[in-house]
């Protein structure tokens, strides 16, 4: 069994309150999960309104797998227009 985590920090653009933003990261964790069936939380900056770091994960029998599915992921969140990707952590357990 082999666990991939990925976390994006982003900068979420013209986001002018909390709830601004959380409209954009709740979208973006709902369309991660529907397109690539992975687990989603917002894990950190969550008092700021144009920062957010989204953590996702995935489980699979081979490494391959889940390495493929977190590129596609981190290419669906680069492609997003409403927020830029400012760092990208994967890693796999």
């Amino acid at each position: 069994m082999v666990v991939g985590v990925i976390g994006w920090e982003l900068e979420i653009f013209g986001a002018q309150s909390l709830k601004q933003k959380r409209g954009v990261v709740k979208s973006l964790k709902e369309r991660l999960h529907n397109r690539f069936n992975v687990s989603v939380a917002e894990t950190n900056f969550h008092d700021l309104w144009q920062r957010a770091e989204l953590t996702a994960c995935v489980v699979s029998t081979d490494r391959q797998h889940a390495d493929s599915v977190l590129q596609h992921a981190d290419q669906f969140v680069n492609a997003d227009y409403r927020a830029r990707v400012i760092r990208v952590q994967r890693t796999f357990l």
